[in-house]
């Protein structure tokens, strides 16, 4: 065996890019990072960082740069006066190229 690594891209069906990428976050903070090139997508918490690239570069058509993922814990909060919890909640922030955006008002590509 040689020393040299490939790295392979990941292929996946669309389905399994649905089930990676769940939905875009909009919100103040996420949309000013648009301006900066980065989205903030909520993905499937089993979702590593290379699966994440290939689902995004696929169903948007553009060149991703990187991709940093945090898991934002579940606060526990009160539902009709019991303790519960809320669920864990996997995010990641993805840079794309210079000069490539992605549109959320229109459909996917």
């Amino acid at each position: 065996m040689s020393g040299t690594v490939t790295k392979r891209k990941p292929v996946l069906s669309r389905e399994a890019m649905y089930q990676i990428i769940r939905n875009p976050v909009i919100t103040e903070k996420a949309t000013t990072l648009t301006e900066h090139g980065q989205f903030i997508f909520r993905v499937a918490p089993d979702a590593n960082k290379r699966e994440i690239k290939a689902a995004v570069e696929s169903l948007f058509g553009v060149t991703v740069v990187s991709v940093n993922t945090l898991v934002q814990k579940g606060k526990a909060k009160r539902f009709r006066g019991r303790p519960g919890q809320r669920s864990d909640v996997k995010k990641a922030f993805v840079k794309l190229a210079a000069g490539q955006s992605i549109d959320f008002t229109t459909g996917l590509a």
